[in-house]
């Protein structure tokens, strides 16, 4: 045994014949922030999406604290305890910021469609408590459409922390943020991660916060995996700044074409 939580092995889907994903291999460990980088179509959405569930994989294997995941859906794999957000924040708008966690909460212990008590008055204590994990908690009571994009953020990541999660996935988690709200964000998951001693996986289009946060990447361009490693490692591997700026670019001065292109995610 590796001693890691994910593992994954000669994972691949074909569309059509023509492979997304060809046969990448990585481990993923207990407190571990992994961010999952590539240039537009390198199959790291497609990626994400198998080993959530979301998408089912051609060949390879998923396996999550020993449990292989590839055949299973998505809410079975929540339950074995692996949280998820994701670009888009999955918040009710019309809902206040305690009662969409209260549903996830709810969701968890498998009390979501039992009625037989109003559900401003359950699970009220431990959404507080994951609230104030994420520095929410003193807006409660305030309706999800009031909040700044970067506090619905917030919210959904108390959200994805409801079952808690030994594996949390974060697709593009900063997604829309302005760059103190993303590195905010990025530093708080990351303090989760030690406390709680969960591991995370999450697809990144934005270079300083991979760099900044991550404690290994993984680099995959046109399906294969061409690149592991610090940032360091990465910031500096030849292959890796030709897929992303092509011959002689860096990232530390890449030109202003060559960085919106590294920014639109796959």
């Amino acid at each position: 045994m590796s001693g890691a939580l994910l593992e994954v092995r000669d994972l691949y889907k074909a569309f059509d014949g023509v492979r997304a994903v060809d046969g990448i291999t990585f481990d993923l460990h207990p407190g571990e922030f992994l961010a999952l980088i590539g240039p537009n179509g390198a199959g790291k959405s497609t990626t994400f999406n198998m080993v959530n569930g979301q998408l089912r994989a051609s060949g390879g294997s998923v396996r999550f604290a020993g449990q292989e995941l590839t055949r299973m859906q998505p809410r079975a794999i929540w339950r074995l305890g692996v949280g998820r957000t994701f670009q888009i924040a999955a918040t009710f708008a019309s809902f206040t910021v305690i009662e969409n966690v209260q549903m996830a909460v709810m969701s968890h212990h498998r009390q979501l469609f039992s009625l037989w008590r109003p559900a401003a008055s359950r699970y009220r204590g431990e959404a507080l408590a994951l609230l104030e994990r994420v520095g929410m908690d003193t807006q409660a009571d305030r309706p999800c459409s009031e909040l700044a994009y970067g506090d619905v953020k917030r919210v959904e990541l108390a959200m994805a922390l409801a079952n808690d999660p030994k594996l949390l996935l974060m697709d593009e988690p900063t997604a829309g943020m302005a760059p103190r709200e993303r590195n905010e964000l990025m530093a708080l998951t990351k303090r989760l991660v030690v406390e709680r001693g969960m591991a995370v996986l999450f697809t990144e289009h934005s270079m300083d916060v991979v760099f900044a946060h991550a404690d290994r990447i993984i680099v995959l361009a046109r399906g294969k995996l061409i690149a592991e490693g610090d940032a360091d490692a990465i910031r500096n591997h030849a292959k890796v700044k030709e897929v992303y700026f092509g011959n002689g670019l860096t990232f530390e001065h890449p030109p202003e074409a060559a960085v919106a292109d590294a920014r639109i995610p796959a």
